[in-house]
């Protein structure tokens, strides 16, 4: 049985850490014969987790991380709330783990914050080194490494796929919340960048869910087109904003593929199973005796397109074939 795990959680850590004895490991070696203790603070819900951190755990386990045998997890759920992130890490450093693991650059900046000395994997953060997490991507420094998710590069390609995708499109009303500190560098950089693509931006601030209509009703007046920054407390909100979006006639673009799935026009960014499953790598290589401030953290190397014709249908809008064809999946 799973130890530990506080009530939310535990049918999600059942459900992914569920392990099959005799897996083989990639490296070709035994882990060290002792239990490690591996956090996990997920910023969103077991039930709105961000996908493909059920890769994290397949991951570990393909390399000889046994729940019950070898591994004990310590799991800890947000429910998108960022203000809660300070005191679930704080728990988890308390029980004395041996790696600390979460994703966002919120998650990031609270378990920077609560530790110094345990070592802390993120899956996915924003700019590290803008925001004062690493002192560099080679050699980061302190107890913190992991992967960036490289939005604060692909902010053109963004504006690239809307302008080709939108006809007449002159303003996109960027969805930004002022208070995640990569939110600011990339609204920052988009209105830079807006110029050069021929564009204007229009940025509305969402502190918090009961924003979106208002931000909505703002950008209707204005733009052809939203752009959604990635934000830990919307991601619950997924569909009501995807609503918005589609009773205003707004297509929109999102950089992680749920909003899509949940019934967005598009999404481009970082392939997020791939990314977790490298973190499960860096945990093993930190249980195996590596320090952090050895591991670079390391930039995304795929990237994913996921475009939804049904959204489009309901926007009226017509996908053109040179956007189908650069897409790596098409909801039909």
């Amino acid at each position: 049985m799973i130890r530990g795990l506080v009530g939310a959680a535990i049918a999600w850590c059942l459900t992914c850490a569920l392990i099959v004895p005799g897996t083989s490991l990639s490296q070709g070696q035994e882990p060290p014969h002792r239990i490690a203790r591996v956090g996990f603070v997920d910023p969103e819900s077991p039930a709105n987790h961000l996908h493909g951190v059920e890769g994290f755990w397949q991951r570990l386990r393909e390399l000889g991380w046994v729940e019950g045998q070898n591994l004990q997890i310590e799991a800890r759920a947000a429910d998108g709330r960022i203000d809660r992130l300070p005191a679930l890490m704080n728990e988890l450093v308390a029980r004395k783990i041996d790696v600390l693991v979460t994703y966002s650059t919120p998650g990031a900046v609270a378990a920077k914050n609560a530790t110094s000395t345990i070592p802390i994997v993120i899956a996915t953060m924003g700019d590290p080194v803008g925001t004062g997490l690493a002192v560099s991507l080679a050699h980061p420094g302190g107890n913190l490494t992991g992967l960036s998710h490289g939005y604060a590069d692909i902010g053109g390609k963004w504006l690239e796929l809307l302008r080709e995708t939108v006809p007449r499109l002159s303003t996109v009303a960027v969805i930004t919340n002022p208070d995640h500190p990569m939110n600011r560098l990339q609204a920052k950089a988009l209105e830079a960048l807006a110029s050069t693509h021929g564009i204007e931006v229009q940025i509305l601030e969402v502190r918090a869910p009961d924003d979106l209509e208002g931000a909505f009703k703002q950008a209707a007046r204005r733009a052809q087109a939203v752009l959604v920054l990635p934000d830990p407390s919307l991601l619950a909100h997924k569909r009501r904003l995807v609503t918005l979006a589609t009773a205003h006639r707004l297509p929109d673009m999102h950089t992680v593929r749920d909003f899509v799935d949940a019934g967005g026009l598009m999404a481009y960014g970082p392939n997020a199973t791939a990314m977790f499953r490298r973190t499960a790598e860096y945990v093993d290589k930190i249980l195996r005796g590596a320090t952090p401030a050895s591991l670079p953290i390391e930039q995304p190397t795929q990237y994913e397109l996921i475009i939804n014709l049904k959204a489009a249908k309901a926007l009226g809008l017509i996908i053109p074939n040179s956007i189908l064809l650069r897409a790596d999946e098409v909801i039909k």
